[in-house]
């Protein structure tokens, strides 16, 4: 198809335009010239705009400096020329005002029509500049974060190491053998207690190795009364029923070896009701901790905990003390476990969406900053992520958070997409009663729209987990040729993919309790098991080789109900994805990927779909669910824009 030709009127609920037809903006490389400005920095913005769209006779950027907005006109790259490979190129420069600098472009059409487009998309009306794109002037994330590939464990249930058969079973909890079912029921869904610890997680590493994970993320190490332990009773010392505090120096220095990174998991929207803290002020009005908690009566008898849960009391946050011990300098909690000699990479928050907010206190802002403020002083190459369970954006613009754990614009969508529509008791806290069935085009919305809200650099740390410690397993509710689409979906979309221990072993779970299986090391070499290790180490491989699937741009090609077809990409390289849930098959015109004079099939990097080039366009062809991807070369931006490097970097 030439690209003068008109698109497919394929049209999408809210889009205005063919999904093809859409003008393009990002936060990537290619669309922005720095992805850690200054305040005062200038930046080079771009926006691609197919020549299918129609004649565009000017491109404006509107930004909101000091919540007053300003335009700028952009210029056409190129000049007056012919366009390039079926796009006109428009750049512009921004001068960053603000922390957090929002934009988007104004597009004026030769017949008088006006278009705003902003990161959820292209609108024929105007726009809320919550939904802008961003450039974030605030300290950047580590420049490893994007490119990370994340491994969550549950330290109880990994494995136990030759010291775990001496140790003495602790006064709460209950013994279980390994082989041992998960008790589902209270009180063995807290403490049953299988005695996994931390030399158990070192003596795996080649495990982990093996599958090419870079980042392992620790639920809590902390002493507790429970084998979850986010009922903390100290954070000063690593829970003895893991090894202590040298066996989280060994497995530290043993993953540091090998290239991997470690980070914590604190609690702080709460203790246990046994931390010394609480402890020390309960029933003691006069104590000094007793700020530190919030009391329902004079006595301090009754207090306020996380929903209601009467061994996680809350922690009061404007306590100057409190902040003093636990996040704010380099004496303090957060500070300790990054320095040596344990060394922690990073911290993933507990209920971040809940700390420091109660009825009308919010001071969620002053308490993540604090912990950002300490961990850059401490050591500023580290990760600091946050848990959330809805809509996240408000607190993810740059300011102390650099990614969200967060279910809305992955999790949930993907379920919904590739899982059977099951009855469930609860669907990631939802009251749905069942799992919703969604179109390929309904998991696109809810991605576009949750991931709109978030800058591109807090995209690019944000967890795309197919479950975790909290939820059921995804392979609950899915069939087993969903698990390669569901994988290769969290591996290639902007974010960090997490795979929750046990996912590779094709584990199941009824819920987060449920999920917590111990690892099942002896059916490693079960024919069933290989394959599923080898297919999450193949597409973690696919993830590690590309830098487009780190950092690259993302555009959506084609949305259906059964496929899903999008394209990461650089200057030095673009990788082709087709995500199938049932056989499909889309035919693309020639022009908007990059496949200069190559006709025939193209040779998958991974995958078994068919991808053949004529001079009619793309074909993509998958007999059934699959998840497939192509190399392409890569992004040419009109040559009289600003120069570009071989790797899309503005030099």
């Amino acid at each position: 198809m030439l690209p003068h030709q008109p698109l497919p009127h394929h049209l999408l609920p809210h889009h205005p335009k063919p999904l093809l037809a859409l003008p393009h903006h990002d936060g990537s490389p290619l669309y922005v010239s720095t992805q850690a400005p200054a305040l005062g920095d200038t930046v080079t913005v771009r926006l691609r705009i197919p020549t299918a769209f129609g004649d565009v006779a000017t491109v404006r950027t509107r930004a909101n400096p000091d919540r007053e907005p300003r335009f700028e006109d952009a210029r056409r790259l190129g000049g007056a020329g012919a366009p390039d490979h079926g796009y006109v190129w428009w750049a512009a420069e921004l001068r960053v005002e603000n922390p957090v600098h929002g934009y988007r472009f104004l597009i004026g059409t030769a017949d008088g029509g006006h278009w705003w487009l902003n990161a959820s998309g292209l609108h024929d009306i105007e726009t809320l500049d919550s939904e802008d794109f961003k450039l974030v002037a605030h300290p950047a994330p580590p420049a490893w974060a994007a490119t990370s590939v994340m491994y969550q464990v549950f330290p109880d249930r990994f494995a136990r190491s030759s010291a775990a058969a001496v140790r003495d079973t602790p006064d709460w909890a209950i013994p279980a053998e390994w082989d041992d079912a998960v008790d589902q029921l209270p009180p063995g869904r807290s403490q049953q207690f299988y005695g996994g610890d931390l030399d158990g997680i070192t003596d795996h590493l080649d495990h982990l190795e093996r599958l090419g994970v870079t980042l392992i993320y620790l639920t809590p190490v902390f002493p507790g009364r429970s084998n979850h332990r986010y009922d903390a009773a100290s954070f000063t010392e690593v829970d003895p029923q893991l090894g202590g505090d040298a066996a989280l120096i060994r497995l530290v220095e043993a993953a540091h070896a090998r290239g991997l990174r470690v980070i914590g998991d604190l609690t702080a929207n709460h203790s246990g009701h046994g931390h010394e803290w609480f402890q020390a002020a309960h029933h003691t009005p006069a104590a000094p901790e007793s700020a530190f908690y919030y009391w329902l009566d004079p006595e301090q008898r009754d207090y306020q905990s996380w929903l209601g849960v009467p061994e996680l009391p809350k922690f009061n946050w404007a306590s100057t003390e409190l902040r003093r011990r636990f996040i704010d300098g380099p004496d303090s909690v957060v500070a300790k476990w990054l320095k040596p000699p344990f060394h922690l990479d990073g911290w993933r928050i507990d209920v971040a969406n809940m700390t420091g907010r109660l009825g009308d206190e919010d001071l969620n802002a002053e308490v993540r900053q604090a912990i950002r403020r300490t961990m850059i002083e401490v050591n500023p190459d580290t990760i600091l992520l946050g848990e959330f369970t809805n809509d996240a954006s408000g607190d993810f613009q740059g300011d102390a958070w650099h990614g969200a754990m967060t279910y809305a614009n992955f999790t949930r969508p993907l379920w919904s997409w590739l899982c059977r529509p099951d009855q469930v008791p609860s669907f990631f806290g939802l009251p749905l009663g069942s799992i919703p069935a969604h179109s390929g085009e309904q998991f696109y919305r809810a991605h576009t729209r949750f991931a709109a809200g978030f800058p591109w650099r807090t995209r690019l740390a944000t967890m795309n987990a197919l479950d975790t410690h909290d939820t059921a397993r995804f392979r609950t509710h899915a069939d087993a040729e969903a698990v390669p689409v569901a994988l290769g979906l969290s591996v290639t979309l902007p974010g960090i993919p997490v795979v929750f221990a046990g996912d590779e072993f094709g584990l199941t779970g009824v819920d987060g309790e449920h999920s917590r299986t111990p690892m099942p090391w002896s059916s490693a070499a079960e024919p069933p098991v290989a394959s599923t290790i080898d297919l999450y180490a193949s597409l973690i491989g696919l993830r590690r080789a590309h830098e487009a699937l780190s950092t690259g741009g993302l555009r959506w090609l084609h949305v259906g109900d059964d496929a899903l077809v999008y394209v990461r990409e650089t200057g030095h390289e673009s990788v082709l994805l087709l995500a199938t849930r049932a056989a499909a098959e889309v035919t693309l015109p020639d022009w908007v990927l990059p496949v200069g004079g190559r006709v025939g099939e193209l040779p998958p990097e991974a995958g078994t779909a068919v991808c053949t080039v004529s001079d009619t366009g793309v074909r993509l062809v998958a007999t059934g669910a699959s998840f497939t991807a192509w190399v392409l070369p890569g992004v040419t931006i009109a040559p009289d824009g600003p120069a570009v490097s071989p790797r899309g970097l503005a030099r």
